[in-house]
C-alpha cells in the first residue's frame, strides 16, 4: 500500500467540508492511516511550501494555510495513491475543474481551493515526514 498527504485547508474546515471530502477519499476506496485537526504554524508552512520560496505567491500561501485549522490527513490505497487524489481534487482553480471532482463541485475561487494533495511519491513521503513523522 502506498501513502500520501491530504490537508483539507482552512477554507474546508471553515465551511465544514472536511466530512464531505473524507467521506469522497473513502468511498474511492482510500483508507485514513493519520488524521488531525491542526493550525498550521509558520515553521511547519515554510517547510511545506518550501518549493515556492521565493515566488510572489509564496506569503499568500503561507498566510492562507496559517490563518486557520486545517485536517491534516494521510491516506493510504494502491500504487500511485497520490495521483489518485489528485483527479479526485481537481484542477487547482475551481473554474477549470469538473463537476464530480471536490474544487469543481465545491470549490469557487483559485485562492481558497479547499485542498491539497501531494503531488507525487517523492513529495508525499516529504511532507507525510514534516506532519506525521511517526508514519513516515
Amino acid at each position: 500500500m502506498k501513502r500520501t498527504l491530504v490537508i483539507c485547508k482552512p477554507d474546508a474546515v471553515e465551511r465544514g467540508l472536511t466530512g464531505e471530502i473524507i467521506g469522497r477519499l473513502e468511498r474511492k476506496g482510500l483508507r485514513l492511516v493519520g488524521a488531525r485537526l491542526q493550525s498550521i504554524d509558520d515553521e511547519t508552512a515554510g517547510r511545506h511550501y518550501e518549493e515556492h520560496r521565493g515566488k510572489g505567491f509564496y506569503g499568500e500561501l503561507v498566510t492562507f494555510i496559517t490563518r486557520s485549522p486545517s485536517m491534516v490527513l494521510v491516506v493510504e490505497g494502491p500504487e500511485e495513491t497520490w495521483k489518485i487524489v489528485r483527479t479526485l481534487m481537481g484542477p487547482t482553480n475551481p473554474a477549470d475543474a469538473p463537476p464530480g471532482t471536490i474544487r469543481g463541485d465545491l470549490g469557487t475561487v483559485m485562492a481558497e481551493n479547499l485542498i491539497h494533495g501531494s503531488d507525487s511519491a517523492e513529495s508525499a513521503a516529504r511532507e507525510i515526514g514534516i506532519f506525521f513523522p511517526d508514519l513516515s
